[in-house]
């Protein structure tokens, strides 16, 4: 008999591996709170698919990001595209580490990319640069895509209220499932390690003309990142995109409630401060035009892990969300606890090699 699964929460992992265990044959019903699928964390970011260049500083997120982006690439080639010019650059002075520790770390992983020697001239006060292959996601498209694969496995626009679990299922809002995977980024069951809920602003601005994708590389730095509408670009700072820690969602979730035009202006400031310092002519490009506001979920800790893990509690899976890349893990690590549950039958009588070698040999001698 197929295996149930209630997967709350329809961001990018939750649909993800919807998806999967839809297509292994399982029976699956993801539940959205939201009227639409990519609506939160999933949909308001900086619609950056990671090759591993963000994290210099933890080797699991950067090998997990190398490994699931050509993953994802080859799973969903429309739901993505080339950045035409990609820039991971390193200040002087500035990074938690120079230019030749970077592109050392980013060589032993195995990560392509081309040094420019010469730096593009709208960049300032820069030790080193690297050209880097990495791709902008397209949110739209995959949205549709999703809910189009889906159909009817979707049920949006309802909010999860219970979650009991029995001997042999559980049941959500009443109904039974074998197995439930909170994919909601630890907003509805919080894993089992020590995080905290950070919301952000993120500022939308439109380019007069083309520009590539620049990171400030490694540290409290910034980048800009484009979106997938032409001429529209994000600009994120690891000090001031943050609006705070807190030690749960609603808490998180209240702070941007709070957010008011005079916060905007005064993050606005501080963001085109920083980045002018790097790229002076910022502000004859772009136009500020809009916030965006999430809540992001990180664990604790000052090593930059944005790995992909996954926690199991009884018939409950928690799923504390790495990056969109990774979202290979999650299926995998789910399907190796199940296997591994003590209730999954394992064979314990003996192989059967000797006996197929002696078929064989028989075989061969009366030949």
């Amino acid at each position: 008999m197929s295996l149930s699964f209630a997967i709350v929460g329809g961001g990018w992992y939750g649909c993800h591996i919807a998806s999967s265990l839809r297509a292994l044959g399982f029976a699956v019903t993801v539940i959205e709170q939201q009227p639409r699928l990519l609506h939160l964390a999933s949909g308001n970011n900086q619609f950056r698919l990671h090759l591993g260049f963000h994290y210099p500083r933890h080797y699991g997120t950067r090998m997990q990001s190398r490994e699931g982006f050509s993953r994802f690439v080859e799973r969903y080639p429309a739901l993505s595209r080339p950045v035409a010019e990609n820039l991971y650059v390193v200040p002087r002075g500035e990074s938690l580490i120079d230019f030749l520790t970077y592109k050392l770390i980013m060589t032993s992983s195995g990560i392509e990319f081309a040094e420019l020697h010469d730096h593009p001239a709208m960049l300032a006060n820069v030790e080193g640069c690297l050209l880097a292959p990495e791709r902008v996601l397209l949110i739209d498209r995959a949205r549709r895509y999703f809910t189009d694969r889906l159909g009817s496995n979707l049920i949006l626009g309802h909010r999860v209220s219970a979650i009991t679990e029995t001997k042999d299922a559980v049941h959500v809002d009443g109904q039974r499932y074998d197995f439930v995977i909170d994919a909601t980024w630890g907003h509805f069951s919080k894993p089992p390690i020590d995080l905290f809920y950070e919301p952000t602003l993120l500022l939308y601005y439109e380019a007069n003309r083309d520009f590539p994708a620049v990171t400030l590389v490694d540290g409290p730095l910034c980048s800009i990142y484009p979106t997938e509408d032409p001429g529209l670009y994000t600009l994120s700072s690891v000090p001031h995109t943050p609006l705070g820690r807190f030690s749960t969602g609603e808490a998180a979730r209240q702070a941007l409630d709070a957010v008011d035009s005079a916060l905007i202006d005064r993050k606005v400031q501080l963001m085109e401060e920083q980045i002018t310092r790097y790229v002076p002519g910022f502000k004859d490009v772009f136009r500020f035009i809009g916030p965006q506001l999430s809540v992001k979920t990180k664990p604790a800790g000052r090593f930059d892990d944005r790995s992909c893990y996954v926690y199991k509690a009884g018939r409950l899976f928690s799923v504390m969300s790495g990056k969109i890349d990774t979202i290979f893990f999650a299926v995998e690590r789910i399907l190796a606890l199940i296997e591994a549950m003590p209730d999954t039958p394992i064979p314990s009588e003996a192989g059967t090699l000797r006996e197929e070698v002696l078929r064989s040999a028989a075989s061969l001698a009366s030949a």
